[in-house]
């Protein structure tokens, strides 16, 4: 059974950082995209940032360009989004999956972490 578990998402300051990841399991990441996506209150999915866990070659939005950093660790079966650099407007829900860049239809998704950036 697939499952997708994030966590470290929390309440922070503006120009804050927060480390989110996501664990894998049923499958191995190594053999899909992985992917971030965020839904803030009242407004679409976004999508964030995307790694090919293989090779690790990374994508990103232009919003988060330059603030946000996708890993992962295949050893652990986990990836991380590293978030620097936070603006009340990156307050979301914050969820991985596996879809392809730039996608934010996912073929599996987790349950979420709330980030919230507040002064």
């Amino acid at each position: 059974e697939v499952q997708l578990v994030e966590s470290g998402g929390g309440l922070v300051q503006p120009g804050g950082s927060l480390k989110l990841s996501c664990v894998a399991s049923g499958f191995t990441i190594t053999y899909v995209y992985m992917s971030w996506v965020r839904q803030a209150p009242g407004k679409e999915l976004e999508w964030l940032s995307s790694i090919n866990s293989a090779d690790g070659t990374t994508y990103y939005s232009e919003s988060v360009k330059g603030r946000f950093t996708i890993s992962r660790d295949n050893a652990k079966n986990t990836v991380y989004l590293q978030m620097n650099g936070l603006k009340s407007e990156d307050t979301a829900v914050y969820y991985c999956g596996i879809s392809p860049p730039r996608i934010t239809r996912m073929s599996y998704r987790g349950l979420g972490t709330q980030v919230t950036v507040s002064s």
